[in-house]
């Protein structure tokens, strides 16, 4: 823990150069696009607005959709498809049965893709479906830089984002009370509906716990989108949100990004 909190605060120093308003990009080399906002308001940005891979932040568009949703204590049965999905996974198997919420809270501290996929065929019936209501949320919340072509954020020419829509989606899911506490968790345990099989997970978030004042939100990493976070850290009575698309050093750079933003907004 301390040599985290040293490297944490030499990052800090490093990104301690410009201050509020000498630049329009003031940290042009910690990701290809970033935004940072406090209390609401946008503090700094570097090409937020550029069309990017969200990666697993696409996760944050599916929890909300699955969270409008009334039905999330209901129990669904794990197809073939879904447990097959790659890369970061719960390890469920098809024929699995799963209550949604559980599937939901896999998807977003886990960032598991086989629960992902199973919560967006719970919702819709297939992906597909379940893409086209992402899609149409998109439009109704005024995403105009986002489209995507899966549910859970695996590269595709068609599926993007930037940081100021990711910015705007986690602003508004995160008045959903449950999104903000489920974002918050940094493991728990999870079972399947009968109990046979129960999974412990951690976040994949590396600020929770580490970062002081951090509450969520998600990470994400593909080849192509590289290392993505959104970030929210709370301190007397402050709110800083923090978006990074390819991120450089990601844990790094957020915690020291975090830490400036605080520092020079004080009252």
């Amino acid at each position: 823990m301390r040599r985290a909190l040293i490297a944490a605060a030499i990052t800090a120093a490093a990104l301690a150069g410009p201050a509020r308003g000498e630049a329009d990009n003031p940290f042009p080399t910690v990701a290809a696009a970033y935004l940072v906002r406090v209390q609401g308001n946008t503090l700094w940005e570097g090409r937020a607005h550029e069309r990017l891979p969200p990666a697993s932040l696409t996760k944050i568009m599916t929890a909300l959709l699955a969270l409008e949703r009334r039905g999330l204590n209901e129990v669904t049965t794990v197809s073939a498809r879904a447990a097959a999905a790659g890369g970061t996974r719960l390890g469920l198997k098809a024929g699995e049965r799963m209550r949604a919420v559980d599937l939901l809270v896999a998807s977003l501290v886990r960032s598991a893709n086989d629960a992902c996929l199973a919560l967006a065929e719970w919702h819709s019936g297939s992906e597909p479906r379940f893409v086209r209501a992402m899609n149409a949320r998109a439009r109704d919340l005024r995403l105009a830089d986002t489209h995507f072509a899966n549910a859970c954020g695996f590269d595709s020419a068609r599926h993007y984002s930037s940081a100021s829509d990711l910015a705007r989606l986690a602003e508004f899911a995160l008045e959903n009370e449950r999104f903000a506490r489920i974002v918050a968790i940094q493991e728990t345990t999870l079972q399947t509906a009968g109990g046979e099989r129960s999974f412990r997970i951690e976040t994949t978030n590396a600020l929770l716990g580490r970062l002081p004042g951090a509450e969520g939100v998600k990470s994400g990493h593909t080849q192509k989108a590289g290392r993505c976070i959104v970030a929210l850290a709370r301190r007397d009575g402050r709110r800083v949100l923090l978006v990074m698309l390819g991120a450089r050093n990601r844990w790094w750079d957020a915690h020291g990004l975090v830490e400036r933003a605080f520092a020079v907004s004080r009252p």
